[in-house]
């Protein structure tokens, strides 16, 4: 007997938003190869769209900080598609900002992209998946500065946490239709990530990873697939830590100097 491919997304429609670059890009490209009509969006059109074989993932141009224009990329997606089956809520991230003298301005967009935006969007899919006799599923990506704030990243820590929050209430209103979750995600190797872990393009920071490598793209792209197949179908208000068991705390560093 053949049992069915629990990863076959065929006939599914999936939303990612932020999906032209980076993480977003790869979670998107895989859900493609997996079967799945995919729709992305960012504020601007990239030059390559995520794509595998003669598929592309369509897009739509959206800022999705602004209700309406995130209620319209599912309205978009449904219009596509004639249905929506997944939402991953990708679109995020920060400057790094002095907390004593940052602007008002900044916190409050960042607050926006990071937390606002997902609960936006998010309330536009569960809408729609609500009406369909298979519901959805919502994936929030979060970020272990919910857990473990660095220097520079007040504003950004505290809309993650408020994101992993976020996602935990709303698993308790919206199920059993729709099931939310979210994953944590730790040092990610990207290109444009590359700078910001140091001269020596991340080797030092990669000794204080157990797993002694920063993730990469399709790390989270694969728990996302977990995540909205029926493999994950009891799996709510989940936080799915994806940072290969975080880092060494800076005591075991400081006496055990051969692991830096």
């Amino acid at each position: 007997m053949t049992l069915p491919n629990p990863l076959d997304f065929r006939n599914r429609a999936v939303v990612v938003t932020g999906g032209t670059k980076g993480i977003g890009f790869v979670i998107a490209q895989s859900f493609l190869e997996a079967g799945a009509d995919v729709l992305v969006c960012a504020r601007t059109r990239p030059d390559v769209l995520p794509a595998h074989g003669d598929r592309t993932a369509s897009f739509r141009a959206t800022d999705v900080r602004d209700a309406d224009d995130a209620a319209a990329l599912i309205d978009d997606a449904v219009t596509r598609f004639g249905r929506l089956d997944v939402l991953v809520n990708n679109a995020g991230g920060s400057p790094d900002a002095d907390a004593a003298t940052v602007s008002p301005r900044f916190v409050e967009k960042i607050i926006a992209l990071n937390l606002l935006a997902p609960f936006t969007v998010a309330q536009s899919a569960n809408a729609v998946m609500q009406q369909q006799p298979e519901g959805g599923a919502i994936i929030n990506i979060g970020s272990v500065s919910a857990h473990d704030p660095q220097p520079g990243t007040a504003a950004y820590s505290a809309a993650k946490a408020g994101l992993l929050v976020l996602t935990k209430a709303l698993a308790l209103e919206w199920a059993p239709k729709v099931r939310i979750n979210h994953v944590t995600t730790g040092l990610i190797r990207t290109d444009s990530a590359a700078t910001v872990y140091g001269d020596d393009g991340g080797a030092a920071v990669t000794r204080t990873l157990p797993m002694g490598r920063m993730a990469v793209p399709s790390d989270i792209a694969g728990a996302c697939l977990f995540l909205a197949s029926p493999l994950a179908s009891y799996v709510n208000g989940a936080d799915l830590a994806v940072h290969g068991g975080g880092e060494y705390p800076a005591r075991f560093l400081a006496t055990h100097p051969d692991r830096s």
